[in-house]
C-alpha cells in the first residue's frame, strides 16, 4: 500500500487577477479550489495514474471537512486525524503573479493527535511505500520526519522525501528511497547558486554520499536531472509547452517517478515518467491526468 503524509493540508485558493494593484479592490478574471499540501497533490496524481493511495495528516473544523469531501470525490483514500481546534488551511495563489500567495497557518498539533498518527505509521510493513512531504508546522518538532524514519528502519517501507534544507539533510542517514530537492532547495543545503542541469549533478551526487538512494533534482523550465541507485546520471530538458500552473509541479514529478518506477523498476522510465507528470501539470489548470502525462511521455522517448 501506499501513503501519503501531509502534516498541514490545505484548501487552496488559485486566483487570477488581470492588472493587480495593491491597495485598491481587485477582482478574480478566473479562480479554482482543490486540496491541497504536496503529499496530497501526490495523492491525486497517483489516483489519476490509476494507482490507489492512502493520504494521511491532520485536518480540523469545516476547512478541513471539505478538504476531506473534495479527495473522497476524487478517488482518493483519506484517514486523517481530526483535531480539535482550529482550521485547516486557506492558501490563496495569485496565479497572475508568479509565485505570489499567501499560505495560512493552520491547527495546533498537540502531543496526542501526534501519537496517533505514529500509531497509523506503525502498521506499515515490508514493501509500503511512504511519501514525506512538504513544510513542518510550528507545533511539531522540526526532526519529525527523522522520528519517523528512525521508527520504521528495519521494516522494508520504501520512504520517500520530498523537504527542503535541513529537514532533507536530516533523513539522509536512513537512506530514504528517493529525495526531491529542485535546484534552488539543494543549492541551499550547499551553499551555492546552481543554473544548469551539469551544475546540479556533483551536488545530487553528494546527497547520494550522505545516504539517498536516489536524487531526483525538479529544475522547472530547465527539466530534471536524476542521480540514480545504480550510479547512473539522467538528464532531460523541460518538455514545450506553456506554463499555466506550477502549484504542485514537484509533486508531480514525485508521483510520476515511483509510478513509473512500480511499474518497471528501470530508472529510464521513471525518470520521463516524472518529468512527464511534472510538466503535464505545470501546463494544466489543475494536477495532471493519465492522458495528459502519457502524451508528453511519448514525446520524451522520441
Amino acid at each position: 500500500m501506499i501513503y501519503t503524509v501531509t502534516f498541514n493540508p490545505s484548501l487552496d485558493y488559485i486566483v487570477a487577477v488581470d492588472d493587480f494593484k495593491l491597495g485598491l479592490t481587485n477582482r478574480a478574471s478566473s479562480e479554482l479550489m482543490l486540496p491541497g499540501g504536496k503529499g496530497i497533490n501526490v495523492s491525486i496524481v497517483l489516483q489519476n495514474l490509476g494507482i490507489d493511495s492512502t493520504a494521511l495528516g491532520f485536518t480540523a473544523g469545516f476547512v478541513g471537512d471539505e478538504i476531506t469531501r473534495r479527495l473522497l470525490e476524487l478517488g482518493v483514500h483519506v484517514d486523517f486525524i481530526p483535531i480539535p481546534k482550529g482550521n485547516s488551511r486557506i492558501n490563496v495563489k495569485l496565479r497572475s503573479i508568479d509565485g505570489t500567495e499567501i499560505n495560512g497557518l493552520g491547527p495546533e498539533i498537540g502531543e496526542r493527535e501526534a501519537a496517533l498518527l505514529m500509531e497509523r505509521l506503525d502498521t506499515l510493513t515490508q514493501g509500503d511505500i511512504l511519501f514525506l512531504a512538504g513544510s513542518i508546522p510550528a507545533s511539531m518538532p522540526d526532526d519529525i520526519y527523522s522520528v519517523i524514519m528512525r521508527r520504521l528502519a528495519g521494516r522494508g517501507v520504501v520512504i520517500v522525501v520530498d523537504a527542503s534544507r535541513d529537514l532533507l539533510v536530516k533523513v539522509l542517514e536512513y537512506h530514504p528511497f528517493l529525495v526531491k530537492p529542485n535546484h534552488h532547495e539543494l543549492g541551499e543545503i550547499f551553499g551555492v547558486t546552481l543554473h544548469s542541469r551539469e551544475e546540479v549533478v556533483p551536488y545530487g551526487l553528494r546527497l547520494r554520499e550522505m545516504g539517498a538512494q536516489n536524487v531526483l533534482i525538479s529544475m522547472a523550465g530547465e527539466g530534471a536531472v536524476l542521480v540514480a541507485g545504480d550510479g547512473s546520471v539522467w538528464q532531460e530538458p523541460a518538455p514545450a509547452g506553456k506554463l499555466i500552473n506550477g502549484v504542485g509541479a514537484g509533486d508531480s514529478m514525485v508521483a510520476g517517478f515511483v509510478a513509473g518506477w512500480m511499474e518497471r523498476q528501470d530508472y529510464e522510465h521513471a525518470f520521463r515518467m516524472g518529468i512527464a507528470a511534472g510538466s503535464a501539470s505545470a501546463f494544466s489548470e489543475s494536477l495532471c491526468t493519465k492522458a495528459e502525462v502519457l502524451a508528453l511521455y511519448a514525446g520524451l522517448a522520441q
